[in-house]
């Protein structure tokens, strides 16, 4: 789609970080915007947000709606469609963004928190498949559409916790997805966000954990792992702006593009484990001294 202006975008996640700053830059392209998020007080402050950003840039105001919406549940996406389609008559892009890092930086390497698991694949993995599911069909019958996954680099480094499994999930379907989208010439762009370090609270994600993921005391983090989330703390706030990552994303979707890195760094840290899978090599890859080099 090279023309965004009157067509609507829906952004989960959009509440705070990246999905914000998407829900800005499509705004400011002159989309109406349909901002999705678990955190209902949030959401509401987010979409003042976006009306100041457009006040401040003289831009033409557009249409916003609010949807508290729990992307692990099929039914409340399912809602967020329904009530997206009806308000705007169509949606055009579906940024799947709502993600959390749960527990699994911390994990004790000695067990598994299986509640942990369960929670981050149902919001970062199933979150997406639910947004397939609810929107694909009408991007088909309109002929047109662009969908957005956020995945990470971390899809693409090795690591045994949920949030790379489901990272990794989300990079092989969106791939699957562009592939059948393309191969059929159905009219719906896919595109799949890998962030590197990006100024976030994707860290501070337990904050929207359900009581039935709690961890137990079994799962308290050693001082090695303590230092380990601090590590990514500090690098996360240091990190792009994510105004940054919005413009990117919608520059994306105008030029149809499958992969949008924003630390190309760090792609080319994979450069080792792509060697040894060629080479039929046992894996060799230091993830932490590869994301200490991207620093």
């Amino acid at each position: 789609m090279k023309d965004l202006k009157g067509k609507t975008a829906v952004v989960t996640g959009a509440a705070s970080g990246m999905g914000l700053s998407f829900a800005r830059r499509f705004a400011r392209a002159g989309m109406n915007v349909v901002l999705s998020d678990i955190e209902g007080p949030a959401l509401d402050i987010a979409v003042e947000d976006v009306k100041a950003s457009l006040a401040e840039r003289g831009s033409d105001p557009v249409e916003l709606m609010a949807a508290v919406t729990d992307v692990a549940s099929a039914d409340e996406v399912e809602a967020l469609a329904t009530s997206s389609i009806e308000r705007f008559g169509s949606v055009a892009v579906l940024c799947n963004n709502a993600g959390v890092g749960g527990g699994s930086l911390t994990a004790s390497p000695g067990g598994v928190h299986l509640e942990d698991w369960k929670w981050v694949m149902d919001v970062n993995f199933w979150g997406v498949v639910h947004g397939h599911a609810s929107f694909l069909p009408h991007m088909l019958e309109n002929g047109e559409g662009h969908i957005v996954n956020t995945a990470s680099m971390a899809g693409h480094f090795p690591g045994h916790s949920a949030y790379s499994a489901s990272k990794w999930a989300v990079v092989g379907i969106s791939e699957g997805l562009f592939d059948q989208m393309t191969r059929e010439d159905l009219g719906v762009g896919v595109s799949c966000l890998c962030p590197g370090w990006v100024n976030t609270k994707i860290a501070e994600s337990a904050r929207n954990r359900p009581e039935w993921a709690a961890p137990s005391a079994l799962n308290e983090p050693s001082p090695e792992q303590e230092a380990r989330v601090e590590f990514i703390r500090d690098q996360l706030q240091s990190g792009l702006d994510p105004d940054a990552v919005g413009d990117l994303v919608h520059d994306a979707i105008i030029d149809d593009q499958f992969w949008i890195f924003t630390d190309m760094t760090m792609v080319a840290a994979l450069e080792t484990r792509f060697k040894n899978v060629l080479a039929c090599a046992n894996p060799a890859m230091d993830l932490g001294a590869a994301l200490s080099q991207t620093n």
